[in-house]
């Protein structure tokens, strides 16, 4: 098929649109040389359109509705605050919503802070060009628990009310499909997006036959991307919060010894304390405050009195478990061995005030 003809016949179809119907067109086959008879079938035009949900840059895909700041802060505490804060200042798991932008960042449609480094940790919309981008995530990922929930009004209340929490819109603003691309040019870092690089403009020609990419290779890997210094050991040591299991290696984020010396004794590898470090429970939980799951002394109020306590909690920690302290599913711990949870849940339980 030459370009004339795909694009009279696929003219205005997204990316995942133009995915099913070439899988669709596979299967079926156009000719001997894929036929593969009474295998698959033709998707329809509702099925098509049950996959593509996109929103493009330019809008393309988005649905008509709206949605109020003061609708969008209701769902939010119901649904958001709880992983992202309140004010969308976010916790230990996951990264700031707003902050690190300035009036003149708005004015300018380029955030300094991403240039200077002088914002600690880098926010949504400090990176956001395209205001489609933070729309079409929120229609099609949140809430974590339960994604492509949120009905459409919802989804513009949403993104009203995170544009509102970061100075964008007032608190009476309503957001809708018709004035979406207004919006889009406060965004903070609409100016922001670098396109002239080899995977946006290969001029016709395959990234990989570029002549920049294809000559002074150097044949040691170089590691370009890193955290910077002053947020490494923010979350503590970020390799003892891998799983101990399978290929997976870990960053040491925490002050080498030559350097200066971490403030945390060392604990022995089988203690509780270590334990709940290195399995990523840190991830989740923390001793005296709630994150995304109960705090690890709200647990062991719960259970300590409880006659079989160890026993019962390290069965929860290996199989798992949900609806006990909400909807926040507690992934199973199978690859921990009997020694190391009966380690575990001690050292949970020992923790009752």
């Amino acid at each position: 098929m030459n370009k004339f003809k795909f694009e009279q016949r696929f003219n205005g179809l997204s990316f995942r649109a133009l995915v099913a119907a070439f899988l669709c067109s596979f299967v079926v086959g156009t000719g001997a040389a894929y036929s593969m008879d009474g295998l698959g079938k033709v998707a329809t035009p509702d099925e098509l359109k049950a996959w593509d949900i996109d929103v493009r840059p330019d809008f393309v895909g988005l649905p008509k509705g709206n949605g109020s700041v003061a609708k969008g802060m209701q769902v939010w505490e119901a649904q958001c605050a709880s992983c992202h804060g309140v004010f969308g200042e976010s916790n230990e798991v996951f990264t700031p919503i707003v902050g690190g932008t300035t009036e003149e960042d708005i004015k300018s449609g380029r955030v300094a802070a991403l240039k200077n480094g002088s914002s600690p940790q880098r926010t949504t919309l400090m990176k956001v060009p395209t205001l489609s981008t933070l729309w079409d995530y929120i229609n099609r990922a949140m809430p974590w628990t339960a994604p492509k929930t949120l009905s459409t009004e919802e989804v513009y209340a949403v993104t009203a009310y995170i544009l509102n929490m970061g100075g964008l819109v007032k608190d009476d603003f309503i957001l809708s499909d018709k004035n979406m691309a207004e919006v889009q040019k406060k965004l903070p870092n609409r100016n922001g997006m670098q396109t002239r690089h080899g995977m946006w403009l290969v001029s016709g020609k395959p990234d990989v036959k570029e002549k920049r990419c294809m000559s002074n290779c150097k044949p040691v890997v170089k590691i370009t991307s890193s955290l910077p210094e002053y947020a490494r050991d923010s979350h503590g040591n970020l390799k003892d919060q891998n799983r101990l299991i399978g290929p997976v290696r870990g960053s040491v984020t925490v002050a080498d010894a030559g350097q200066k010396k971490s403030a945390e004794p060392k604990l022995s590898t089988n203690s509780g304390e270590s334990l709940f470090k290195a399995n990523g429970c840190v991830a989740c939980h923390a001793v005296n405050e709630k994150k995304l799951g109960p705090s690890v002394v709200a647990v062991a109020q719960k259970y300590a009195d409880k006659p079989d306590s160890k026993d019962y909690l390290a069965g929860k920690i290996k199989g798992g478990s949900s609806g006990v302290w909400g909807d926040m599913p507690m992934p199973a711990q199978g690859h921990l061995s009997d020694e190391d949870l009966s380690a575990l849940s001690a050292w949970f339980l020992s923790k009752k005030k």
